[in-house]
């Protein structure tokens, strides 16, 4: 180890344990990340009379909670290891083992959003805005709890920021939770923030939308270059890995939104 490297700060992953019951630094980011997104969002719908209302807001939480697990569950059977789950399918529900997907997680709250717009007679695009603004938060605090939990670390590196992380070897690595955090969680929020404060912004339903899929899709693809690949997937065809190919049709998604003419919906 570098003298220059950073000392992991080592946090036990369970906040609190009474007898069975384990409250986990994970789950708790997936709380958190739900709440303050709900607060969030009914701040940003309280300024539009015609769009959704606070209890339209109330009630999609449960959908999006919905859509995030199943999304992310299912995202990640089918992109990350579906070969053990075909020989292993009921370990896709044991969701307390781990594994999820933000793409999967996306396509999820992307359907429930649809679904629940339409029977709200909700116009999609501002209603998709108020989300979009709102996911930064959920990937800063999910972030951050992989980082406590050790997972998702980087590659190995002699920077000087680098840390010896428990789960990945002797060697020093990059943090690269905190590169995601930093970019996808806090970068990404300020920058929509600043956008939606604008009534030219506003007026173009879908249009943040576009910039949160453009903004975590460059992000993401951009902190995989420092990013340990899955073990079991390495690095795939063109040298992307797999995080790196399920943002492409983000990338595209965001192009769309971003340069199409902008209706009322």
């Amino acid at each position: 180890m570098s003298f220059l490297t950073i000392p992991y700060p080592v946090i036990d992953p369970i906040l609190l344990e009474v007898g069975p019951l384990a409250i986990r630094w994970y789950s708790l980011a997936y709380i958190g990340g739900l709440m303050f997104a709900w607060y969030y969002m009914v701040k940003l719908a309280s300024r539009d009379p015609n769009g959704a209302t606070r209890e339209d807001i109330d009630d999609f939480i449960v959908w999006a909670t919905v859509g995030v697990i199943i999304g992310g569950r299912l995202g990640y059977v089918l992109f990350y290891n579906p070969d053990y789950y075909m020989e292993n399918p009921l370990a896709a529900l044991r969701l307390w083992d781990g594994g999820m997907s933000f793409h999967g997680g996306v396509v999820g709250v992307a359907a429930a959003g649809a679904i629940f717009t339409k029977r709200r007679s909700i116009p999609i695009g501002r209603f998709a805005d108020i989300i979009a603004c709102s996911a930064p938060i959920g990937l800063l605090l999910g972030r951050l709890a992989n980082f406590i939990n050790g997972e998702l670390y980087g590659r190995v590196t002699d920077v000087q920021w680098a840390m010896v992380f428990p789960r990945g070897g002797p060697a020093a690595r990059h943090p690269s939770q905190l590169y995601e955090a930093a970019l996808e969680g806090l970068l990404l929020f300020v920058v929509l923030y600043a956008l939606s404060q604008k009534e030219t912004i506003r007026n173009r339903p879908g249009f943040l939308t576009g910039v949160f899929l453009l903004g975590y899709s460059a992000a993401r693809a951009f902190v995989e270059l420092f990013r340990q690949p899955d073990a079991h997937l390495g690095v795939l065809a063109a040298g992307l890995t797999m995080g790196q190919w399920l943002s492409i049709p983000m990338l595209l998604g965001g192009l769309y939104l971003v340069f199409r003419k902008h209706g009322n919906a």
